[in-house]
């Protein structure tokens, strides 16, 4: 069929470009072009995804393992204060295992008589607080009774306080809390027993750990690391020697007190005052004093008196005669910076840091000590602080700032 000659006449469209509609690109309709994604970006999302993921699991991981942790760097630390003692018997031809239980031995049955001792006092101290209680309660009653110019007694005293809500509550409060007691001593005795048992291992098996050590790493770090063990070693061990030796004559010194005034159970509550005094950081002081201050208020409230003015003055004959002294031969650290790793300690690790602060500041010291470059220091008379005459006068500083 021919076309016609209005079809035929009917003028072909192009574009402005002059090409046909058919033959247009998007572009050509002024549309910016798809970009596309670079080839890189899914891998590094995957990446990122995959190391938060990783970073939250760790945290997750370390957070629960943060008790495990921390009885593994107290045992470590409880092998390196005994490592002299199993070393020099194991030198003697003795087995590190029998000479490492030989020492855990003997700690263990020095503790659990010292505690033995110690229960016993308290037992019969309370027995008789218990009851010399009445006649207690007859000379406050009779006290009150002179000076205020009431008619107490005794009886009506203690028919209020048996019915008393207050004692109600704290009986029931008391029953409710037996079982989170029991979970905290057993919870107690668990840690110990991990404790004991890391420190034992790393004691007795101390060759062994170094070697398993130094196998993944070059000659020179194996000098460093077995260096940097040698230091942690006599640090620690210094450390806990010098402690025991102030405990003992902290001990000796408040037994001749508690002797001298009659107190009961003199020797117990002196070796109570050296180690509690010695091995609990900042609070071990007060705690230590405030035993031998109650059994000796039982006894005269005076004698609570002396006892007190007795542990200051120790104290303070501690702090600045003796324990320098001692810390300075063994530990070998200014008082300052012992004072603020004890500080540190605290607030990272609790009870725990504060005792191991001073024996890991103190190897970290001697440590780095033999990598820093020192030199001569100049002759300058303010090295040794002496200032040059006039030169702080106010006068001084006024010409400085206000010249002519």
């Amino acid at each position: 069929m021919a076309p016609t000659d209005e079809t035929a006449q009917v003028p072909r469209q192009e574009s402005p470009l002059g090409t046909p509609p058919s033959d247009r690109t998007p572009a050509s309709d002024g549309a910016v072009p798809a970009a596309r994604m670079p080839r890189w970006l899914p891998r590094a999302m995957v990446l990122a995804l995959a190391l938060i993921a990783v970073f939250q699991l760790g945290s997750w991981a370390f957070h629960q393992l943060t008790s495990l942790l921390i009885n593994v760097l107290i045992a470590f630390f409880l092998a390196l204060a005994i490592e002299p003692a199993v070393s020099w018997m194991a030198s003697r031809g003795m087995r590190r295992g029998l000479a490492t239980f030989l020492v855990f031995l003997g700690l263990t049955i020095a503790v659990a008589g010292f505690v033995t001792l110690l229960g016993s006092m308290l037992a019969g101290q309370i027995v008789k607080m218990v009851e010399g209680f009445p006649a207690y309660l007859d000379s406050l009653i009779n006290w009150i009774n002179s000076t205020f110019h009431t008619h107490l007694r005794r009886v009506d005293v203690q028919d209020s306080l048996v019915h008393s809500d207050w004692l109600r509550k704290y009986v029931q409060n008391s029953a409710t809390g037996v079982l989170d007691v029991s979970a905290q001593v057993l919870g107690g005795l668990f840690r110990l027993l991990t404790v004991a048992l890391f420190s034992f291992y790393f004691a007795a098996d101390g060759p062994r750990l170094r070697r398993a050590l130094c196998s993944v790493l070059p000659p020179a770090r194996q000098a460093e690391v077995l260096r940097a063990w040698e230091i942690a070693v006599d640090k620690t061990g210094g450390y806990l020697y010098s402690r025991g030796l102030m405990a003992l004559i902290s001990g000796i010194a408040h037994y001749v007190l508690l002797e001298a005034l009659g107190i009961p159970y003199a020797p117990v509550l002196a070796v109570w005052v050296g180690l509690v005094s010695q091995f609990i950081p900042t609070i071990g002081t007060y705690l230590a004093g405030a035993l031998p201050m109650l059994i000796a208020f039982t006894v005269n409230p005076w004698y609570a008196v002396w006892v007190l003015v007795f542990v200051v003055i120790y104290q303070q004959f501690e702090n600045y005669m003796l324990q320098p002294k001692l810390t300075a031969r063994s530990v070998d650290i200014h008082p300052a910076v012992a004072f603020g790793s004890v500080i540190a300690g605290t607030a990272l690790l609790g009870a725990v840091g504060a005792l191991i602060a001073i024996p890991a500041v103190a190897t970290l010291q001697a440590f780095l000590g033999a990598y820093v470059k020192r030199y001569a220091v100049t002759d300058d008379p303010r090295v040794h602080g002496h200032r040059p005459r006039g030169s702080g006068s106010a006068a001084v500083r006024l010409r400085r700032f206000f010249p002519r």
